[in-house]
């Protein structure tokens, strides 16, 4: 009668029998819930722990020598699924936080690059946190003035974390006065910069470019909130740039 309700909630065939063989007769020892089900009664004691365990059966001990099960209360299906549903959305969570890992693997297998895209100061704090995880120094291209005037409390707090984790980062700046003087003294347990210069750059590249893990990540700042980022795992391309940054950072000056 309730089979496919108690199938949707999760019970399986078995346990929906049992459950409404118990449901409908009342107290009963588990020999005649196995006979009423036709269910056999090893596969019935188990099924019966099955459901003590959702809270769905109770076991009765005080009623004579024999120990007896009758049903919860049936509003306890309602509980069943409430708890169902916690675990579905934590699972989900879950999946969210390490899908983009599983896709990165079966890429790499592949020979597929894994590109993620993202928009928004979300995408920024997304991508930043990404090198969080990074195994190796961080190396990365940053204009430092650009993030000063649009994201500074979110790399405020970044570089706290970078601290936290003991995550090191190489960074290459474009030689300007107010980058020299924004780099002052700039977290040095934990970063250490080198300044380039270039006839051809301009004093702000609006861009900040890391390399970490088999990653290159991109981060865009721009008015009006136009913020576009990405991060892109290739082994070749991580190894690429890591080859053109070892190679700037060389010919790259401190003072």
């Amino acid at each position: 009668m309730y089979d496919q309700i108690l199938n949707q909630i999760g019970l399986s065939k078995e346990q929906s029998v049992v459950y409404q063989t118990v449901l409908k007769t009342g107290l009963m020892v588990a020999s005649k819930i196995a006979t009423n089900s036709g269910i056999k009664r090893s596969l019935c004691y188990k099924i019966l722990e099955q459901l003590i365990e959702l809270g769905l059966i109770e076991k009765r001990d005080d009623v004579g020598k024999i120990t007896m099960f009758r049903a919860a209360h049936p509003s306890k299906l309602k509980e069943l699924l409430a708890k169902k549903d916690d675990q579905l959305k934590s699972a989900e969570a879950t999946l969210g936080a390490t899908l983009s890992k599983m896709i990165s693997d079966y890429n790499l297998v592949s020979g597929k690059p894994n590109v993620q895209f993202f928009e928004g100061i979300e995408g920024v704090e997304k991508v930043l946190n990404d090198s969080l995880t990074a195994t190796e120094t961080i190396d990365a291209y940053s204009d430092i003035e650009s993030i000063e005037k649009y994201i500074p409390e979110i790399n405020k707090a970044y570089v706290e974390k970078r601290k936290k984790f003991n995550i090191k980062k190489r960074g290459l700046i474009l030689d300007t006065p107010k980058a020299r003087e924004l780099l002052k003294d700039y977290h040095p347990e934990v970063t250490e910069n080198k300044f380039i210069k270039c006839s051809l750059a301009p004093s702000q590249t609006q861009t900040i470019l890391q390399i970490y893990d088999n990653k290159i990540s991109f981060i865009t700042l721009g008015e009006n909130g136009l913020f576009i980022s990405m991060i892109i795992e290739s082994p070749n391309i991580y190894t690429l740039q890591k080859y053109l940054y070892q190679s700037l950072w060389e010919l790259a000056t401190i003072n």
